[in-house]
C-alpha cells in the first residue's frame, strides 16, 4: 500500500521541491506540471496542486499526505493529522503572519475598535468571520481573488491577509492592527492513512525532518593537542558532547561537533586561540535524531 501525496503549486513549490530534493525524494514534475514521480517505493503518486485545495483532498482521502501551510489548514477547518511542522513559508525558512490591517491614517490601533459592519476583504473567509466571531464583531466579509492590499481604502475598510515582514501593506498605506495566525508549511496525513501506512509516513517524515534539522548548522572537524584539550572543550559548542578521539602515534586529539553555521565565523579564531589546528567546516545534508 504506497503512498499518494500532493504537493502544493505556487509561492509555496520552490521551497518544497527544494527540501524533498534534498532529502533524497527528488520530484520529476510531468509535461503537464501538475502530475509528478518520486523514485522511492513507498511513494506511488504525486500531484501538484494549489495549497489552498490540499487539506480538503487531504482530508476527503484522495491523497494519503499532502504539503500546504497552517493558514490554508485553518482556513478549510481541514480535519487532518500535522504530521510535521517543516518550518518554511513562502519566502523561505521561518513564518509567515496572518493579520489584520487598517488604513494607515486611521484611528484604530487594535482589531478590537473595528466598527460593527466593517467591510473586511480576504482570501480567507472562514478565517476572519471566526476571528470576528471570536471578538464579538460582527462585519461584512468579502472575498478576494487577490491584490486584497489594493482594495483597502475605496473597495474595503479593512483586510485580513497573509504577510512575511508587512512592508507591502505599509507600501499600500495599510497599518497592521492584529496578528490572526502565524503559518508554516505543514505535512499533513489523511485520518485513515495515518493508521494504516503509519511506518511508511513516519519514514518520509524522518527524511524529510533530517533536511529541516540539518539547515543552518555545520559541522567542524579539527585536531588539538592533549594539553590543550581542556582548553579547546571550554569554548566549543556542541548539540550534545563533542566526538573526541586519539591521533595514531601523536599526543594528539581529533574533535567533531555540530554547531551553528551563523556562529562559524566568530567560533573560528577562538578555536584556533584555544588550540585547535587543521579546522574543517563541512556541510551536513541530514540530521537523524
Amino acid at each position: 500500500m504506497a503512498l499518494s501525496i500532493t504537493l502544493p503549486k505556487g509561492s509555496l513549490e520552490e521551497q518544497t521541491l527544494l527540501l524533498f530534493r534534498q532529502a533524497g525524494l527528488g520530484v520529476r514534475i510531468g509535461e503537464r506540471e501538475y502530475s509528478g514521480r518520486i523514485e522511492d517505493p513507498r511513494i506511488e503518486r504525486v500531484k501538484v496542486l494549489r495549497p489552498q485545495e490540499i487539506p480538503g483532498y487531504v482530508e476527503r482521502g484522495l491523497f494519503d499526505l499532502g504539503i500546504s501551510g497552517l493558514d490554508w489548514v485553518e482556513e478549510a477547518g481541514a480535519d487532518v493529522v500535522k504530521v510535521a511542522d517543516l518550518g518554511y513559508s513562502k519566502g523561505g525558512p521561518g513564518a509567515v503572519r496572518v493579520v489584520v490591517a487598517v488604513p494607515a491614517e486611521s484611528r484604530i490601533r487594535t482589531a478590537r475598535r473595528i466598527p460593527r459592519g466593517a467591510r473586511v476583504t480576504t482570501e480567507y473567509p472562514n478565517l476572519t468571520r471566526r476571528y470576528f466571531r471570536r471578538l464579538g464583531i460582527p462585519v461584512k466579509t468579502l472575498f478576494s481573488y487577490g491584490a486584497t492590499e489594493a482594495k483597502v481604502p475605496d473597495l474595503a475598510d479593512a483586510l485580513v491577509d497573509v504577510t512575511e515582514t508587512g512592508t507591502t501593506l505599509r507600501r499600500s498605506g495599510l497599518r497592521i492592527v492584529d496578528t490572526i495566525l502565524e503559518s508554516t508549511s505543514l505535512l499533513l496525513a489523511n485520518k485513515k492513512a495515518w493508521r494504516q501506512k503509519r511506518g511508511d509516513i513516519e519514514a518520509i517524515r524522518t527524511l524529510l525532518l533530517g533536511v529541516v534539522e540539518a539547515r543552518g548548522k555545520a559541522l567542524l572537524i579539527m585536531n588539538v593537542p592533549a594539553r590543550r584539550l581542556d582548553a579547546l572543550m571550554g569554548v566549543l559548542p556542541a548539540m550534545k558532547r563533542p566526538t573526541i578521539s586519539k591521533l595514531y602515534g601523536l599526543d594528539y586529539y581529533a574533535v567533531e561537533t555540530v554547531v551553528e553555521k551563523r556562529s562559524v565565523n566568530t567560533l573560528l579564531p577562538r578555536l584556533k586561540a584555544a588550540g585547535a589546528q587543521d579546522i574543517l567546516e563541512m556541510e551536513i545534508s541530514k540530521i537523524v535524531r
